[in-house]
């Protein structure tokens, strides 16, 4: 016994200890074999296989489209008002599937649970056969069933089949701007698997239905697994450099000093703080 030390467990490794201790036993074979840390393949925009920005092509409403297009326009000048990463507000579905940083999966009977390093961000996969509750409380990970199939009969699951509704906003597809609608109607519909010729590389086809759009999108995203992995801690309210006053935004230097973001950018309005400096 060691006596005078704080040890932290991680809420994930609770729960597979809790599962290992209790009574009924699950047979680990009938799953797929997805530990390990997971990397993006590809840039951080939406659809990896588009050039971000406009070649992303996507399908909105013109009321969106317009939204977008303002989005584009701050951004090229430098800023991120529009961005709730910015402000370090949980990127939600199905933009942390971008995974901007490392991913775990950890496959359970009842719920596989989905853990990404930025902004600590987690998705709970109910895959107990459960249907959907009558009133979802809001998240911006959302509620998600999910149904396991072994698409090609070699006796164990291969395929994870999602939906996910009852997402909480503001969120964007991506960082340019890209819109989702107000009414945070969205839903998602996800096939997750190995590459069939790569078995370190994860496949996720997601699907979006949303008012912002004209039509169902569907982009693929892949992951890169490392079987060795070392995590790292983000705590984006301590390494966040950018700053808002109002709509405007700037960016913290090394040093604490506030810096612009676009050329020419003229400094905050100092009018409350006139008369105060000595």
């Amino acid at each position: 016994m060691l006596f005078g030390k704080l040890f932290y467990v991680s809420p994930l490794i609770a729960v597979l200890a809790a599962i290992s201790s209790g009574a009924r036993a699950w047979d680990d074979s009938k799953y797929p074999d997805w530990k390990g840390q997971w990397e993006r393949i590809g840039g951080g925009q939406f659809d990896p296989a588009k050039r971000g920005g406009r070649p992303q092509q996507p399908p909105l409403v013109p009321e969106y489209q317009a939204i977008w297009e303002k989005n584009l326009a701050e951004e090229a000048s430098g800023g991120q008002s529009y961005n709730p990463m910015a402000h370090c507000v949980p990127t939600g579905m199905p933009r942390m599937m971008i995974v901007y940083q490392p991913m775990e999966i950890i496959i359970t009977p009842a719920i596989t649970y989905v853990s990404i390093a930025f902004l600590r961000e987690r998705r709970r996969i109910y895959t107990d056969g459960r249907d959907w509750p009558k009133t979802i409380t809001p998240s911006f990970a959302g509620y998600s069933l999910g149904r396991w199939i072994d698409q090609d009969g070699g006796g164990r699951y291969d395929t994870l089949e999602v939906e996910t509704r009852g997402m909480t906003g503001p969120r964007l597809f991506e960082g340019s701007g890209l819109p989702l609608h107000r009414d945070n109607r969205t839903i998602v519909k996800e096939r997750i698997h190995l590459d069939e010729k790569k078995p370190d590389v994860l496949v996720d086809e997601i699907t979006t239905l949303d008012h912002a759009l004209t039509r169902p999108w569907t982009v693929t995203r892949t992951y890169s697994r490392n079987r060795d992995p070392i995590w790292l801690e983000d705590v984006c309210e301590r390494d966040n450099n950018y700053l808002f006053i109002g709509k405007d935004t700037f960016f913290l230097s090394p040093d604490g000093l506030l810096m612009p973001t676009r050329s020419g950018q003229p400094p905050p309005d100092l009018r409350n703080f006139a008369g105060t400096a000595k």
